[in-house]
């Protein structure tokens, strides 16, 4: 049976002195509540393959873990909220967007962390084999909403753009809330079997062994229906017009944030700079198109 002496040795047998450097014992923290992470998701996920790589991520944690163990003598335990909520990040939102969330978090903290290597021999090359390890094990990872990523960004951008536009137009040109719904509706609906068309034909061409193209059309096509009813509902509710259009555009704003983001956690990209590109040309396009229904509604004199 173990003693708290034997738990507080080193990987040498020998009795670490305990430790009072807050930098270590909150690294030794970071070590073990990430190797609870890891090792929850690899029982919890289906995929074998995943599975196996998320269980050699949680003992390279472990490790480190020990590692630490050795240098602070004292035994830490894990912070099982953190722990909790990662998992089901993770497990609800994606492996590649939860956990890539969770290392996100620690960049913060990591330029606390970085004088540890001066003082305390080992500790760098531990830390530099972690970040990198890591990420290549989280690169390796497989999953259908990340591979389908470009099929779900066609269609939100399509009725991002051509509906906010649409539905500019509209509300100059005829100026009646559930009219303007109504058409949306019908124009957003018939456009997305359109898109979901298009992405089956496109994912056809790519002859890509990871992309079936009916999966192709159905997240094309669904991304696109989803946006379509947001972006509409508005019109339904708000009695004033402009009001409503308002209300839409935030709506696409708030859609382009989160999709965004979530992309840009997933797969590591800048966030700002495919934000603010996506926001730019829906909002352009808007303002173009309700100029034309101003322009319209103007020159033939539309009373609806």
């Amino acid at each position: 049976m173990s003693t708290d002496t034997d738990a507080n040795r080193d990987p040498n047998g020998k009795l670490a002195p305990k430790c009072q450097d807050k930098r270590i014992i909150t690294t030794q923290r970071n070590e073990i509540t990430e190797y609870h992470i890891y090792s929850s998701l690899a029982k919890l996920i289906k995929s074998k393959e995943n599975s196996a790589i998320l269980q050699r991520i949680a003992d390279d944690e472990k490790r480190h873990y020990d590692y630490w163990k050795s240098i602070s003598g004292v035994a830490v335990k894990p912070n099982m909220f953190q722990a909790r909520f990662y998992t089901f990040i993770s497990y609800v939102f994606g492996l590649s967007f939860g956990l890539r969330l969770m290392e996100r978090g620690e960049e913060l903290a990591q330029v606390a962390y970085e004088k540890l290597g001066d003082e305390y021999p080992g500790s760098k090359e531990i830390m530099l084999d972690e970040h990198e390890h890591e990420q290549k094990l989280l690169g390796m990872l497989k999953e259908e909403k990340i591979d389908y990523a470009s099929s779900i960004v066609l269609g939100l951008n399509d009725a991002l753009v051509e509906l906010t536009g649409a539905l500019a137009g509209f509300t100059f040109a005829l100026q009646k809330g559930r009219l303007i719904g109504i058409i949306g509706l019908i124009t957003g609906l018939a456009a997305s079997m359109s898109m979901a068309a298009s992405g089956y034909l496109a994912s056809k061409e790519e002859d890509s062994e990871d992309k079936a193209p009916i999966k192709s059309a159905i997240y094309t096509g669904g991304a696109y229906v989803i946006t379509v009813f947001l972006l509409v509902l508005p019109f339904f509710f708000i009695t004033n017009v402009f009001v409503a259009l308002g209300v839409t555009l935030l709506l696409a704003l708030l859609i382009i944030f989160s999709y965004t983001f979530y992309i840009a956690v997933a797969k590591g990209y800048n966030f700002w700079h495919r934000f603010l590109e996506m926001a730019a040309i829906s909002l352009s396009v808007a303002l173009i198109s309700f100029i034309i229904g101003w322009l319209i509604k103007v020159y033939f004199n539309v009373d609806v």
